[in-house]
């Protein structure tokens, strides 16, 4: 465990808040911190899942999404509500067993910011974590109030991309 945790914040709208996220889970892991990835609007397959079983008992991965894009209003907003909250339930309790030395809540910035959860559900989250545990946060669309309570905001700024000459996603590096 920590002696003291930090709350990070990895936002914007360029590329590289999970794989920043993911930098960190395997140092905390070679430094024999346990690690809990909880993903949330996350439920298709990704190829770091593959690479992080190889850790499995350092590193513990759980999606808390559907396999669908959310949408405000469409027929499955309340789906993606339900398994935000369901994920929200498994990070209170994740902080209150104090396994874990790190503890990445990918995409909960993006949750906030679909309305899937309040920014007073994510302050009170946030309050509850243990003096020795390291949250990381991911996720576009951070508040200036959440960016002044994080003890560490990076914002990954897309400066060019190759997306926009056409460039589908390579498996290996965007999927």
């Amino acid at each position: 465990m920590l002696e003291k945790g930090y709350i990070q914040l990895y936002t914007g709208n360029g590329k590289g808040k999970t794989t920043a996220a993911l930098g960190l889970a395997l140092r905390a892991a070679g430094a024999g911190l346990k690690v809990l990835i909880l993903q949330f609007m996350k439920g298709q397959k990704y190829r770091e899942l593959e690479a992080l079983k190889k850790f499995s008992g350092t590193i513990t991965v759980e999606q808390l999404g559907s396999g669908s894009f959310c949408r405000v209003g469409d027929d499955t907003y309340k789906e993606h509500q339900a398994l935000a909250r369901k994920g929200y339930g498994r990070a209170i309790e994740a902080l209150k067993s104090r396994e874990y030395g790190v503890v990445i809540l990918d995409e909960i910035v993006t949750a906030l910011h679909f309305g899937l959860i309040s920014e007073d559900e994510l302050f009170t989250l946030l309050d509850k974590k243990p003096l020795g545990v390291e949250i990381v946060l991911t996720g576009r669309g951070a508040t200036e109030k959440l960016i002044e309570r994080c003890d560490l905001a990076t914002e990954m700024r897309e400066i060019r991309h190759y997306y926009n000459d056409g460039v589908p996603a390579r498996k290996g590096i965007e999927s």
